[in-house]
């Protein structure tokens, strides 16, 4: 949403999350073909299913008959997502509450095989010369997240593949390169090293996990019949 109380606003999304502008495109030209028919969350429902594809990933099939919020979600957003510097069982516990098990949560981490954090978020992994991160890694992410400044520097989740959806950030993980807390918690000596190191050599396996987690995540008590609306536009409650 754009208005400032919007998830957009949230300090996990502001500054990383982008694309907003892919959605509005969209939405406008569906409300000249059919107005007040399709919502802003079927659309965010389908795009994220062709980001996916485009990009390497899987593909799967939808569910559409969603309707949209009358209310933003900034202060739910930073409660119910998971902290970049919270330990396993945190997690954990979040994906539980919303009818998720750790295979999903792990398989939806891998989402981060694509896209970027800012500087602000990883710098005191990469300064902490910790045994959960490889010293060559933190020195290259060094080099654009200086230990004073630079917070909303951006960085690759995942630096080998960038702007593929594959496994490397698994192998990453094995290899103490995880950008995030977040990332590398799910390979340190806990319960999800078995379900990281199987994805890191079955991406198949992988992908048709993800595909099933983010459907399971696209069915998180949806607004149908009549509750909620059909905006006109994505950013704004109408």
């Amino acid at each position: 949403m754009g208005l400032r109380s919007g998830e957009r606003n949230a300090l996990p999304n502001k500054g990383s999350v982008r694309g907003y502008q892919v959605i509005d495109a969209a939405k406008s030209k569906v409300e000249k073909l059919c107005p007040a028919v399709v919502t802003c969350a079927d659309i965010l429902t389908v795009a994220a299913r062709d980001a996916s594809e485009m990009v390497g990933g899987p593909s799967w099939s939808v569910k559409l008959g969603r309707r949209d919020s009358i209310t933003a979600g900034l202060v739910l957003a930073e409660t119910s997502l998971p902290s970049f510097k919270a330990p396993l069982d945190s997690p954990i516990s979040t994906f539980k509450d919303n009818g998720f098990n750790a295979r999903d949560m792990v398989a939806l981490s891998g989402a981060h095989t694509i896209g970027q954090a800012q500087c602000f978020l990883f710098r005191d992994r990469i300064y902490s010369n910790g045994s959960d991160i490889d010293a060559g890694f933190a020195s290259t992410r060094r080099r654009r997240c200086p230990i004073n400044n630079g917070n909303g520097n951006l960085a690759p989740l995942d630096l080998v593949t960038p702007n593929s959806f594959d496994y490397n950030y698994f192998k990453n993980l094995i290899q103490k390169k995880g950008l995030l807390e977040s990332d590398q918690v799910l390979y340190n000596g806990g319960s999800t090293d078995s379900i990281v190191s199987e994805y890191s050599n079955n991406p198949s396996k992988f992908k048709s996990d993800f595909a099933a987690a983010m459907v399971k995540m696209s069915e998180i008590r949806p607004l149908t019949g009549e509750a909620g609306v059909i905006r006109r536009i994505c950013g704004a409650i109408s």
